[in-house]
This record gives C-alpha cells, sequence and structure tokens, in this order.
C-alpha cells in the first residue's frame, strides 16, 4: 500500500521537477520498447520485401493484444490513481486485481483462437501469397505470447500510475534489449519465424520481471487472487476510463488492417513501405507517450486530491515540452527521410513511397502535442469520453476514411498523406474539446480556492 510520503511527494513536489522524474523511466522504457520494434523491422527486412510486408500484417494482431492490454491497463490504472489520491486503497487493491486477471482469461482465449488456423488468421489480417506464409510463421510465437504481453501491459499501466515507473521501465527495457539480442540469432537460423520466437520469449521474461516486482515491491498494490472479486461497478469505471486506450489502441488495429488492403492494391512496395514508416514513426512517438506518462499519475492523483490547481500546471508544462520535442524531431526526420528508409530497404520502390509517406507525417508533427496531450489529460481525470473521441479522430474517424477514399483521387500518394490528414482535422476537434474541459477545471480549481480561504476565515 503507498506509505504517507509518497502521497505527498504526488501531491507537493513542484510539477514541473516530478513528471520529469516519472517521466524520464518511461520515456527510456518506450524507447527501447520502440528501437526493438525497429530493430525487429530491420532484421526481417533483410530477408526480402515480403517478408518486411508480413511484419505490417502481424502488426495488425499486436494491435488488437495492446487494445485490450491497454484498455485494461491504463483504465484500471488511471483510476488507481484516482483512488490512491482518495486514500481508498483496499478498492484500489481490488481493481488492480480484476484487470490483471480479466487481461490473462482473454489473452488465453485469443491465443487459442489463432492457434487452430494460423494461415486463415493472417488472411483475415490482409496476408495473401507469400506473405500470408511468413505472416503465419510470425503470428504463430505471438499468439503463444498474447496471455502474457497483455498482462505485462496491465502492469506496466498500472506501476506507472501509482508512480512506480522505474519498476515499469526495469520490466520493458529487458524484454526489449533480449530481443534485440534473439533476433539476429533467430533469424539467422530459423527466417522470420526467429524474429517470431525472440519476442516470445522476450515477452514472457518482462512478465516474469514485472509480476515479482509488483509482487515484492514495497508500496505497490500486489495482485492477488483473493481480491480478484469482478463486480459490475470495477469493470464500469475500468472500461469507462479505459475507453480512450481502447478506441485508440483499437482502431490502430482496424486501420492497420485497411491499410494492409489499400497499400496492399498498389503492391508489396507500398505496404512494405507503409510499415517500415509506421516503425519509424512509432519510435517517434514513443518518446512522447513516455513522457505524457509520467504526466498521468501527477494528474490523476492530484484530480483525486481535489488539486485542481496543479492539474493546470502539469498539463501547461507538459503541453510546452510536448510541442518543442515533436517540432524539432519532426524537422529532423523530415530532412533526413530518404537515408533513415535506406537503412531498411534498399528497394527503389519502397524508398520512393516511404520517403513520401514519412514527410507527410513529419509535417504533422507539432499537431500531436496538443492531441496527445490533451487525451491524457481528459483520460486521466475521468472523462473517458472526451478522451474516446480524441482518440478515435486520430486512428479512426479520420485516418481510416482517408486510406479509402484518397487514393481514388490521389492514388498512391492517397495512401501516403492520410496520416496527416487524419492529424489535421483530429488537431481542430482535440481544441474545441479541450476548450470545454479547460474552463471546466479552472472553474473546480477557483472552487476549490475559495473553498479552502472560506474554511481558514472561519
Amino acid at each position: 500500500m503507498q506509505t504517507p510520503n509518497h502521497f505527498e511527494d504526488m501531491t507537493k513536489t513542484p510539477v514541473s521537477r516530478l513528471i520529469t522524474r516519472l517521466a524520464v523511466p518511461s520515456v527510456i522504457s518506450m524507447l527501447v520498447s520502440s528501437i526493438y520494434n525497429l530493430a525487429d523491422t530491420y532484421f526481417v527486412s533483410q530477408i526480402d520485401r515480403d517478408a518486411a510486408a508480413a511484419i505490417g500484417i502481424v502488426f495488425s494482431l499486436m494491435a488488437v493484444i495492446q487494445a485490450l492490454g491497454f484498455t485494461l491497463g491504463m483504465g484500471s490504472g488511471n483510476y488507481v490513481s484516482r483512488l490512491l489520491g482518495m486514500k481508498e486503497e483496499q478498492k484500489a487493491a481490488t481493481v488492480v486485481s480484476v484487470a490483471f486477471f480479466t487481461a490473462l482469461f482473454i489473452g488465453v482465449v485469443i491465443s487459442a483462437g489463432g492457434l487452430i488456423n494460423p494461415l486463415g488468421f493472417v488472411a483475415l489480417l490482409g496476408a495473401g501469397g507469400t506473405v500470408r506464409t511468413y505472416a503465419a510463421q510470425y503470428a504463430v510465437y505471438i499468439l503463444i505470447a498474447a496471455p502474457f504481453m497483455m498482462c505485462s501491459f496491465v502492469m506496466n499501466n498500472q506501476l506507472r500510475a501509482q508512480g512506480f515507473a522505474t519498476c515499469s521501465m526495469v520490466g520493458l527495457t529487458t524484454g526489449g534489449i533480449l530481443n534485440m539480442v534473439l533476433d539476429p540469432i533467430l533469424i539467422h537460423f530459423m527466417g522470420i519465424g526467429g524474429a517470431g520466437l525472440a519476442t516470445m520469449i522476450s515477452q514472457m521474461v518482462s512478465f516474469v520481471i514485472l509480476i515479482v516486482l509488483t509482487i515484492k515491491t514495497k508500496g505497490v498494490i500486489p495482485i492477488r487472487w483473493q481480491c480478484f472479486r469482478p463486480t459490475w461497478t470495477a469493470y464500469k469505471e475500468i472500461f469507462h476510463a479505459g475507453l480512450p486506450s481502447f478506441c485508440r489502441q483499437g482502431l490502430v488495429s482496424i486501420s492497420s488492417v485497411v491499410l494492409n488492403f489499400a497499400a496492399g492494391s498498389f503492391g508489396t512496395a507500398a505496404l512494405a513501405a507503409m510499415t517500415i514508416v509506421n516503425r519509424i514513426t512509432m519510435f517517434i512517438y514513443s518518446a512522447l507517450i513516455g513522457f505524457a506518462q509520467g504526466f498521468q499519475p501527477v494528474c490523476g492523483f492530484n484530480w483525486g486530491a481535489k488539486r485542481y490547481d496543479r492539474v493546470i500546471q502539469a498539463y501547461t508544462f507538459s503541453l510546452k515540452v510536448a510541442l518543442i520535442m515533436l517540432s524539432v524531431l519532426g524537422l529532423l526526420f523530415f530532412l533526413l527521410a530518404s537515408p533513415i528508409l535506406s537503412l531498411f530497404q534498399k528497394d527503389e520502390a519502397v524508398l520512393a513511397i516511404g520517403s513520401a509517406a514519412l514527410r507527410f507525417q513529419c509535417i504533422g508533427m507539432p499537431l500531436q502535442a496538443t492531441i496527445m496531450m490533451g487525451q491524457f489529460l481528459t483520460q486521466s481525470i475521468g472523462y473517458g469520453v472526451r478522451a474516446a473521441v480524441i482518440a478515435m479522430g486520430r486512428q479512426g474517424l479520420f485516418l481510416i476514411p482517408g486510406y479509402l477514399i484518397l487514393p481514388l483521387f490521389m492514388q498512391v500518394t492517397g495512401i501516403e498523406a492520410a496520416q496527416l490528414v487524419s492529424d489535421i482535422f483530429t488537431f481542430i476537434l482535440t481544441l474545441f474539446i479541450m476548450r470545454g474541459v479547460m474552463k471546466k477545471i479552472k472553474g473546480f480549481s477557483m472552487s476549490a480556492e475559495l473553498s479552502l480561504e472560506k474554511s481558514l476565515n472561519e
């Protein structure tokens, strides 16, 4: 259970120092995980263009697993942050265990269902021909690892939400580094299946490390079977807080499948190029997501403790940092788009499509500061519907129609530019939503200050 010193730290330390301290291990974790994804893509891309395209197919499967894991993990984590801010630790202990064991059960179902017919399963995700064979070889190991991956997503988010980002970092980085070491070795002997096996082993190792840290670390709410008391109230709060993650990650999986079919209609080169570009941009955004994950527990704790002034301070500081970070990274990757793509594939068609797509996405990167921080703020304070709308905008409301409509008028350029178009519309939507949210928070803050002043004068 949390200690009084931990509560004081989360509610009284200057927000800039607190967020930075919590964000550093989260940024490291996300970067290591993203570097693993890049390394995985790099080694598999050396096999041939079809193998690179197969990575994009399996990404759709991993996006589904992430969607469910993040829904339970971030949903329970955000709820737990607010409960700890209100000092309701027993209720928090129930929520932690409900989310973990629910993730375990769902992971087993996904694993069993996909392993019945792996070839048919990847065909549903948009794989055909040689790409289908490659994707099935990779997907088998991801399906076996599904329960471990889902539970790891839950524990990672719960640890961060409780203010123990370093523990989360240890679990994630250990698995990521192990994966990078195993990738070239196993791919050499097993081909693309070796990449899947490396991922499976690393995910299992991360799972073991995280569960040990969750049980043994002082101050962390432990996972216990006896606390697994699934109730409608618990699931309602978890899914309400996790709805944005479900919308964001769930639509990532759907948009990935749509992209597989849309890009595939222009040939394997387009599918391979977009797969590589998405992995590169994922690396860029991983730094922002890691920083935002340092912001979330600060926001949740202080919202639960009714320190609305600190919520506003945390949001303002985080938005400024995110804007500077993405502007610099966007400019850098825009200028180096072609050299970066050439590290993964030398095929001229892949390079041409990939470089254009990466530059389009770099143009929209500064907009992501407002989009992502707005989503994380609204999710952290329990405004799940508003956060879900923002999440749905970028990956669903605008992106999926973009993949389907723009190529009709712009051919492959429509595929390349779809994400930028989606980001512009989502940015406008986020500004509209955040205007109302910030007005409410400032109103709560003024009310809290008046109440405090009144109590001091009595």
